[in-house]
């Protein structure tokens, strides 16, 4: 099977030259439309899909943005691996702005969006313990240091519901908790790459410090986007170099990973339930017949 990287996340990122065979694909899901338009474009024998994840002129916050609809349309349009950019905070001393840590745990913090495409007529329990595919992580700090990044290797991204940034006590709580980054946009998107069993992995593109460092200037939206800016051209190259290393994704701990996952017996699937998730459930109901 060809390789398709879906990357969510980085507006201006498949605005290169070297990528060909420019497309915008719109997209309807089961779910609603997604976030925009998704780009696809090709790179060598690979084809990357790229959906800004915010929308056009960064309008949708961290809460209100569809993530069922956005990972439903990355997997409709065909994608084997999905990678996300992330604006981060630092939460540790060693992990400096304009860095890059390729993450694998998270906590989750969110409080009101819909994190599972299975909570309307039919029940899935999938694994999670291990987040990122272990195999997408590690071709993704390889393309990173040959990006000419300084990249660390692991990593917890605490995910809180925002649009607001921490209080100084949240801060210093998540610290005590031993994170390494704060972000608003890995879940569920983490959680919904896995029920779509599609290989997921975060490049957390670290911005500041939090407020919990005592001498770094509070965090702001103007420090976060200076930082993002002098280092699109980072988070650019990182894909390109991944793109061209990309894992088997049948070694993927995604990789069928619906398949002990679905509970509800076939019989008491309605047609409706079939319908909207049948990209999805298909290849598995006759397992569970």
């Amino acid at each position: 099977m060809a390789n398709v990287l879906g990357v969510m996340g980085g507006s201006g990122i498949y605005d290169l030259p070297q990528l060909e065979d420019v497309q915008r694909l719109d997209v309807d899901t089961p779910f609603g439309r997604p976030s925009g338009p998704i780009v696809s474009a090709r790179h060598g024998e690979t084809r990357l899909l790229f959906l800004p994840r915010h929308g056009a002129g960064h309008r949708l916050s961290p809460s209100n943005i569809d993530y069922r609809a956005n990972v439903a349309a990355m997997k409709l349009c065909g994608a084997t691996h999905l990678v996300s950019l992330s604006a981060v905070g630092s939460m540790r001393e060693d992990i400096a702005p304009g860095e890059v840590v390729i993450v694998d745990q998270y906590l989750d913090f969110t409080k009101q969006r819909a994190s599972t495409f299975f909570d309307d007529g039919i029940v899935a329990h999938v694994g999670f313990g291990d987040p990122v595919c272990p195999l997408l992580a590690r071709e993704l700090v390889a393309a990173a240091k040959r990006a000419g990044a300084t990249v660390h290797d692991g990593g917890t991204y605490v995910c809180i519901e925002g649009p607001q940034f921490s209080t100084r006590a949240e801060s210093r709580f998540y610290r005590s908790l031993g994170v390494s980054v704060i972000g608003m946009t890995a879940m569920p998107e983490a959680k919904l790459a896995r029920e779509a069993e599609l290989p997921y992995a975060t490049v957390a593109l670290v911005t500041d410090y939090d407020c919990w460092h005592e001498t770094a200037e509070s965090v702001s939206v103007h420090n976060v986007l200076a930082v993002l800016r002098s280092n699109a051209d980072q988070a650019q190259r990182i894909v390109l170099e991944l793109s061209q290393s990309l894992p088997d994704a049948t070694h993927s701990p995604a990789h069928r990973a619906l398949a002990s996952a679905l509970i509800t017996a076939p019989e008491a699937l309605g047609a409706e339930v079939r319908s909207r998730l049948g990209f999805l459930i298909s290849p598995h109901l006759s397992e569970h017949s």
